[in-house]
């Protein structure tokens, strides 16, 4: 097999002297919550928003933004999809979009988000079968557990006491299992049958503040990989955000925060009835070309053993249509949970059915 990346992505062309490998699709739905009396959660607490999900329904995402109310304030409206908490001493933080409605918010893709584990953990329990006490194993992810595996145990482990939305929640957290970041979207892929049973994948996750590679062998091993600390969506965001067109008809530079949020309404800013989306390709295509470059550079040397590249995370859905029809290419549908949903264990003994195509 050879494949010939050029520098100038938009026009990748992939030349295959081989078969491609037999794949296969999963014919299965997602998997059942284990009934347990201890609760399992899948928690992806990204820059841009933080997604949990407990097996039942479908997985939630609330925008990964706060306000700290001073003690003199009262809250705006909250909702599940914008909790407010209270801590033991009082102090409290308005999660989610309403977040926009204070003065001042603060944008965890700024922060380091390995530092707001426990609060964003806090942001993401809701009552379980309608209480609020319970035991709970944790399955979360980061982009370097080397760095961050020990610090977010010692967040997250142990009892929790807070308010939730007004609920008072006493939680002890009995496990915590952390997992590479991206490596959840591989293992959701899997069941989905998107990876082939040879040769080698590269997981490619495009979040928010960030985005990483992972270089994963036919048994699932991580060979290689490359965490970019810049270069997500918010770089793509504050390039927008500093443009003249947008900046003179705003009056002020624009919020990339603000900016991010359009990408998935028209690529509108709030509701200004200002839109970027006329020159959007002026910054889209170096930024998507300035990723796919550092690919080809870091995994030179595996080139000619990769047989699918998997394109996911909440920011893939902005190069879609790029990679449309390429054939080593794989997108995940709804990528912005898949990480998530593949965090979630699959219940002891349940098998994958798997059909050939």
């Amino acid at each position: 097999m050879h494949i010939d990346l050029q520098l100038d992505v938009t026009h990748l062309e992939i030349h295959m002297t081989a078969t491609e490998t037999r794949r296969t699709k999963a014919a299965i739905k997602e998997p059942a919550p284990a009934t347990v009396a201890t609760r399992t959660l899948a928690l992806d607490a990204g820059n841009y928003d933080l997604k949990f999900w407990d097996g039942n329904s479908n997985p939630r995402a609330i925008r990964s933004v706060r306000y700290q109310l001073p003690q003199g304030r009262d809250a705006v409206r909250y909702l599940d999809t914008s909790p407010l908490i209270e801590l033991a001493d009082a102090t409290r933080y308005h999660f989610g979009a309403q977040a926009y409605k204070y003065r001042r918010q603060q944008q965890t893709v700024i922060e380091n988000k390995v530092d707001l584990a426990r609060l964003h953990f806090y942001a993401c329990l809701e009552p379980w079968d309608g209480n609020s006490e319970f035991s709970l194993n944790l399955h979360v992810s980061t982009p370097e557990p080397s760095r961050n595996e020990q610090a977010l145990r010692s967040q997250l482990m142990g009892i929790h006491e807070f308010k939730r939305n007004g609920i008072p929640f006493r939680v002890t957290v009995d496990r915590v299992s952390v997992e590479r970041e991206g490596m959840g979207a591989y293992s959701y892929a899997q069941r989905l049958g998107l990876i082939p049973d040879n040769g080698y994948t590269v997981v490619i996750d495009i979040g928010g503040g960030t985005w990483l590679t992972r270089l994963v062998d036919a048994e699932g091993d991580v060979i290689d990989e490359n965490v970019m600390d810049r270069g997500g969506t918010y770089e793509l965001a504050t390039s927008i955000s500093f443009d003249k067109r947008l900046a003179d008809a705003l009056g002020t530079t624009a919020d990339p925060g603000i900016v991010m949020d359009g990408f998935k309404s028209a690529h509108a800013y709030a509701d200004m009835g200002l839109s970027w989306s006329p020159w959007l390709e002026e910054y889209l295509d170096p930024w998507f070309r300035g990723i796919f470059q550092t690919v080809k550079a870091q995994y030179t040397p595996y080139m000619s053993r990769v047989t699918r590249f998997l394109v996911t995370g909440g920011g893939s859905y902005l190069i879609t249509e790029r990679l449309a029809g390429r054939k080593l290419f794989a997108i995940i549908p709804d990528p912005q949970f898949a990480n998530v949903r593949g965090l979630y264990p699959l219940p002891e003994g349940l098998q994958l059915c798997m059909t050939t195509r």
